[in-house]
């Protein structure tokens, strides 16, 4: 079990409530004939999903027959990075392995300047904030069946590797040390994130984006992680460590699960500090960008990850 042992860093986000989403009735009525079309039966209701920090339609219908649908939209052309991400998250989800725990999709609508997924409706719930210890073992049982399912990666994926798809984060570090100068220890910290190639490689598909509102526990048992936009090709080890950044800003002793985890046991403390100082690179200077206005929480998420990141890793080696 996971104990409570680092003072919580308190989220400024409202968890839950951080997207400004596409609603039913903003989509345009051919749109929304095709998805009752698809779903067999007139909606109802649709209870808007929010959380995540997109802006793209992503909605439980009800319909008139008792049947839910999750089903997610974007315009190619008034959204065209989000109906992009969609659409690759489509290829992604038809390719999975039937055993990986994710919802299934179940169909797509790629015309008429939209871009729709039909997924599989899971009666579930996202662990609670501030994260509990029962909810992260659920979770870190997740990321064990995910790296066992996973690995060797599936040929048909087409993934690039961790390294690749992230090969300019390690430079990040530039632009955070001229806009913190005050930042101690900060050329410390990008010379563990200009090592990560070397850490980060693998044979296991690698989510990336392994968060409590990526993250389903199912009414039936089931434990799912969803939001395929974006993985790799990795350590099997990525994962877990991205899961415990909120359970570590939620005061958890992540420490003791990196001790514990069969995934991270034996993974030297050296890597996990090369991930963390990249991801505290990444996080830190995206912070300092422009908030974008159909994603209001963005850059507050990105600061408060930021800041878990770094204080984790500062206490790791021993900065002040």
């Amino acid at each position: 079990m996971v104990g409570v042992i680092h003072p919580a860093s308190p989220s400024p986000i409202p968890h839950g409530r951080t997207a400004r989403r596409l609603e039913w009735a903003h989509l345009p009525p051919p749109l929304r004939r095709l998805v009752e079309r698809r779903c067999g039966s007139s909606v109802v209701t649709a209870h808007s999903q929010g959380g995540g920090y997109t802006p793209g339609f992503a909605s439980v219908l009800e319909c008139e027959d008792g049947t839910r649908h999750f089903v997610k939209a974007a315009s190619t052309k008034a959204q065209r990075t989000f109906a992009l991400s969609y659409r690759e998250e489509a290829r992604k989800l038809a390719l999975l392995p039937e055993d990986v725990p994710a919802p299934r999709l179940l169909w797509t609508h790629d015309n008429d300047d939209w871009v729709v997924l039909g997924i599989e409706h899971v009666e579930a719930a996202a662990p609670q904030r501030p994260w509990r210890a029962q909810d992260l073992d659920r979770c870190l049982g997740l990321m064990s069946t995910l790296a066992e399912t996973l690995t060797p990666p599936p040929a048909e994926l087409e993934l690039d590797t961790f390294a690749a798809e992230l090969a300019d984060w390690p430079s990040l570090w530039d632009h955070v040390r001229a806009a913190r100068p005050d930042l101690a220890h900060a050329d410390e910290a990008a010379d563990l994130a200009a090592r990560s190639a070397e850490v980060t490689a693998g044979r296991t598909v690698v989510h990336t984006d392994v968060r409590d509102d990526n993250l389903l526990l199912a009414t039936d048992g089931r434990t799912l992680v969803c939001d395929w936009n974006w993985p790799v090709v990795g350590a099997a080890w990525l994962d877990s460590l991205f899961l415990l950044l909120g359970p570590r800003g939620d005061g958890l002793d992540v420490e003791a699960v990196l001790a514990s985890h069969p995934l991270t046991a034996d993974v030297p403390a050296e890597h996990v500090d090369v991930v963390l100082a990249l991801l505290a690179g990444f996080f830190l200077k995206s912070a300092a960008d422009p908030v974008p206005p159909t994603s209001p929480y963005l850059r507050a998420h990105e600061r408060h990850e930021g800041e878990v990141c770094w204080a984790w890793l500062a206490e790791r080696r021993g900065w002040s």
